[in-house]
């Protein structure tokens, strides 16, 4: 596996796979690999605003969600994944012409706040989607938002 930086941010993930396993090896020789490129998805997790859900609802989410996370990694999928903080520890800042204005609170006002995310890279759209599926069943009835990077 490969990853290459990217101008203007993200990473081109190459991975070596065999061609055909079926193939004679007489015929492909020693190097029978051929790239497949990986794209990078975003998974984003929406909640709602409002404290989280007691022990008795959350650890068992949590226990599924760390499953899922290891099985992730172990398909070579899995490249990075965060809780955030509650919507009101975030500070925005915005520049002007002459300076850059900082304020406290979020960016936007709503009834539900990104809670998390989870970066993946899959070889397709329809490869993501499949984990982000799993990822919803896991924190339903949450929303899961899936995004392709600029890479």
């Amino acid at each position: 596996m490969r990853a290459v930086p990217l101008p203007g941010g993200g990473l081109e993930i190459t991975v070596s796979l065999p061609v055909d396993p079926d193939w004679d090896r007489s015929y492909r020789g020693e190097d029978s690999h051929q790239e497949v490129v990986m794209n990078q998805y975003l998974l984003s997790i929406y909640q709602p605003d409002g404290p989280p859900p007691g022990p008795e609802i959350l650890e068992p989410i949590m226990r599924d969600l760390q499953a899922l996370n290891e099985e992730m990694q172990a398909a070579g999928v899995w490249v990075f994944a965060a809780g955030l903080h509650p919507p009101e520890t975030a500070t925005v800042l915005k520049a002007t012409q002459d300076e850059v204005l900082v304020t406290d609170g979020p960016f936007t006002e709503g009834k539900e706040h990104l809670g998390g995310f989870t970066v993946i890279q899959a070889e397709d759209l329809d490869a993501a989607l499949g984990w982000a599926r799993r990822l919803a069943k896991v924190l339903s009835p949450l929303s899961v938002e899936v995004r392709p990077s600029q890479s």
